[in-house]
């Protein structure tokens, strides 16, 4: 059985940016199952990765791009997906966690070969990371009510696509195992 990480992408942010808006209520009703991804995967001595934009900030480190989305429009949002001492992060600039980052060596040294995807916004980065991860011959499941969208249908749509064609398992959070 290949490890486990969870791979949590780009839900810290500070929800001032062009479609923050549509994206709220989406990301509203993720953060509760991630913090209970979170907690089931350190529970269980899983890695969490957290992999999230740097904003434009090229100068900035994982801790100043949490201090800014934690004084950003929703802290309430922010503050209970806060990294711990045991998380990884990878900063992005576009829109795969795999993009001219470290991730991939990274899952290799620590010896992953599945990745839970969960985090926003679904039909873009999500959907992206889940290609990149399939063309890298890694196991993907995406928890359903861990990802947050902007546009309802097209999370659907890219949902079913990482299903069909990526060989993603899409499921209920609760049936997620680290």
């Amino acid at each position: 059985m290949l490890r486990k990480a969870l791979i949590v992408i780009d839900m810290i942010n500070g929800y001032d940016h062009q479609d923050a808006e549509h994206l709220l209520p989406s990301a509203e009703r993720a953060v509760p199952v991630i913090v209970g991804l979170l907690r089931a995967a350190r529970a269980n001595g899983t890695p969490v990765i957290y992999a999230n934009d740097n904003f434009g900030e090229w100068r900035s480190h994982h801790g100043e791009i949490v201090a800014s989305a934690l004084a950003g429009a929703r802290p309430d949002l922010v503050e209970p997906l806060r990294p711990d001492e045991q998380s990884l992060f990878v900063v992005k600039a576009r829109h795969s966690i795999f993009y001219e980052t470290p991730l991939s060596y990274l899952l290799d040294q620590v010896g992953v070969g599945h990745l839970v995807l969960c985090g926003q916004v679904t039909e873009q980065c999500v959907l992206y990371s889940a290609l990149d991860a399939h063309i890298r011959h890694l196991g993907l499941t995406i928890p359903e009510e861990g990802v947050a969208h902007i546009h309802a249908d097209l999370a659907q749509a890219a949902l079913r696509m990482m299903e069909r064609n990526m060989g993603a398992r899409v499921c209920a959070a609760e049936e997620v195992e680290f």
